[in-house]
């Protein structure tokens, strides 16, 4: 539905595995002001898909624009975390020419891929994300990678498959959209649930189909890892459980969850199958201590359809021994108050439009 009009606004456009998700979003003093949404449930395979998937695709995003009544033809759009590599890396001051030459050499190190198939993109980080940094650095404990006496610069880079590429671009001209700018999943999550938060957060992102789980220091996400769990997962495991159909263990899954109250299997169902995720978690906080000299990370939040499980937030709390919340992407959005209790049901699941479609207005 269309709540307002506007020339220069955006919508932030989230392809998952099971649904398309847009919101449109405008700056209106300094914030962002929603306009308009929508969702559709689709199975789509963008990463992977052949050229029909594609036709489809098209189809399923003019038909949501049109639905949803977005006013802009502007649009950011993610890619999935698990196909994107990044890191920040530190290089002595040179010339843009040097500069260049030498991230190329340094993106064969981290990246698995021919870097003739991968399209690279890098800048320099800014003062404020620098000083972030440091105080983040000095707070872990580490090491200071921007001595000035060596007048080193820190770098993020970002990698994602031509291929890959080259399909989000076809789609999205073929549904003649202006496809502004396209960024990782993490990069929207971050803007979304975490926003100026300096500290170290964990975003677990529970998918239908896959679990992404970012780090980010100081506002970056220095870390993305991805497990081929999610919430058809373990609907399929409580209907091979308790021999029923995807239908009714859905509707268990989302009613019961790790409800302590109700003497089921469904509980220790979910354990078991989340197993892989917890324990994802546990490396990922290893790698980060690994590497800043103890450092810790101090929340996790939550998002995707899968973490409103009831009780999943105390289960992972008491699990990890570390805060956890559920995030809330509309937190820095204004909108009429009566669409808040439809807005907050929704939350989870818009997460990354959101924070895709804050990018080019905040």
């Amino acid at each position: 539905m269309g709540l307002f009009s506007s020339r220069k606004s955006y919508f932030g456009v989230d392809v998952g595995g099971s649904t398309v998700k847009m919101v449109e979003l405008v700056s209106h003093g300094g914030r962002a002001r929603l306009l308009t949404y929508g969702y559709v449930e689709a199975n789509t395979d963008i990463v992977h898909g052949s050229d029909s998937d594609e036709k489809n695709l098209i189809e399923i995003i003019k038909r949501l624009h049109a639905k949803a009544e977005i006013s802009t033809t502007r649009c950011v759009v993610a890619l999935p975390n698990f196909s994107v590599f990044s890191s920040i890396i530190s290089l002595p001051n040179m010339s843009k020419k040097e500069l260049n030459k030498a991230v190329t050499w340094e993106a064969k190190k981290f990246i698995p891929l021919p870097i003739e198939e991968m399209v690279l993109d890098w800048r320099p980080l800014t003062p404020a994300e620098e000083k972030a940094q440091s105080a983040q650095n000095i707070k872990n404990n580490s090491e200071n990678t921007g001595d000035s006496k060596t007048k080193q610069q820190r770098i993020l880079i970002t990698a994602a498959p031509k291929e890959l590429v080259e399909r989000y671009i076809r789609v999205f001209k073929s549904a003649e959209f202006e496809l502004v700018a396209m960024e990782t999943e993490g990069f929207a999550l971050e803007r979304s649930l975490i926003g100026k938060d300096p500290g170290v957060v964990m975003i677990v992102d529970l998918g239908a189909t896959s679990t992404d789980i970012s780090l980010v220091e100081a506002g970056i996400p220095i870390l993305n890892r991805s497990i081929d769990v999610g919430g058809i997962t373990i609907t399929q495991a409580i209907g091979k459980n308790l021999n029923i159909d995807m239908k009714r263990a859905e509707q268990f899954k989302r009613d019961i969850g790790f409800s302590s109250t109700v003497m089921t299997s469904i509980p220790r169902v979910i354990e078991t199958t989340l197993s892989p995720i917890v324990n994802e978690i546990k490396y990922s906080f290893d790698l980060f201590q690994g590497r800043h000299h103890g450092g810790v990370v101090e929340k996790i939040v939550l998002t995707g359809g899968s973490s409103v499980l009831p009780g999943l937030n105390d289960y992972l709390k008491n699990i990890l021994q570390i805060k956890v919340y559920v995030g809330d992407p509309w937190a820095r959005v204004m909108y009429p108050v009566e669409l808040k209790p439809a807005l907050q049901e929704l939350a989870p699941r818009f997460s990354v439009a959101v924070g895709l479609a804050m990018r080019e207005i905040l």
